[in-house]
């Protein structure tokens, strides 16, 4: 396995980075317009997860992807999970803010793409944006299987790329655009910190289910706006309802 990159900045509801000090909150014109809808974005969305997982006071679960940041929609399931001492949450380095918010929850340093954890260890793996952020198509690939190695079931979800409007960025349609006319436009647009693969890759419906092995059943499930689909979030494992995309 390639040796880990340099660790994702982690982002604000609005893809932009958090603040120098991980205790301060969001700021700025996307923030003011898209935090009321992210907020209730991912609400809706660990209301899906309650839902479809159905997990148990006493299932394991690993989240993995978790955002050193005072805003508490960034953790939305540290936030609001009933059992949290239950929780095991992995970040890319030590995150003292997050650990000073959620203190029932355990926290490890690790790489997603490495997991330091047994087969199997956890009933449920959670990851919420993250996978978009975690480089090449081969190392998304190889953190959706050690999600799968290290959990029964796994729920992952990230922004659609089939819809217009990039999160991150808030342009419209310049993520559907080749690598090579993207990148250049994300720099002259003042968007710099997403014109790397290693920062942002997006993803579609069919290419999340491309990111599981063959032999795994995967559901796709859409979250929508106004009849298009924002969020798109992979069940696999147990009782996935496998085959099935709604």
């Amino acid at each position: 396995m390639a040796p880990p990159k340099p660790p994702v900045p982690a982002v604000g509801p609005d893809g932009e980075p958090s603040d120098d000090s991980a205790d301060a909150l969001p700021a700025g014109l996307r923030w003011r317009l898209t935090s009321r809808f992210t907020a209730r974005s991912r609400s809706q969305r660990l209301a899906r997860f309650m839902e479809l997982m159905a997990p148990s006071a006493t299932d394991l679960i690993l989240d993995v992807g978790v955002t050193d940041t005072a805003w508490r929609s960034s953790n939305p399931l540290e936030a609001a999970y009933p059992w949290p001492e239950r929780i095991t949450a992995v970040g890319l380095e030590p995150m003292a803010t997050f650990q000073r918010l959620f203190p029932a929850v355990k926290f490890v340093a690790a790489d997603g793409r490495q997991l330091p954890f047994a087969d199997k260890a956890f009933d449920i793996g959670y990851s919420n944006a993250v996978v978009e952020h975690v480089g090449s198509l081969a190392d998304q690939r190889q953190f959706v299987s050690e999600l799968l190695r290290t959990c029964r079931r796994v729920f992952i979800s990230t922004p659609n790329a089939h819809f217009p409007i990039d999160p991150h960025t808030l342009l419209p349609f310049v993520h559907w655009l080749p690598r090579g006319i993207r990148h250049p436009i994300l720099r002259a647009t003042g968007n710099g910190r997403w014109a790397t693969e290693s920062a942002l890759r997006p993803i579609s419906p069919g290419e999340l289910q491309a990111l599981f092995p063959r032999e795994v059943g995967v559901r796709i499930v859409r979250q929508r706006v106004l009849g298009l689909t924002t969020v798109i979030t992979a069940i696999a494992g147990a009782a996935s309802g496998i085959n099935k995309d709604g």
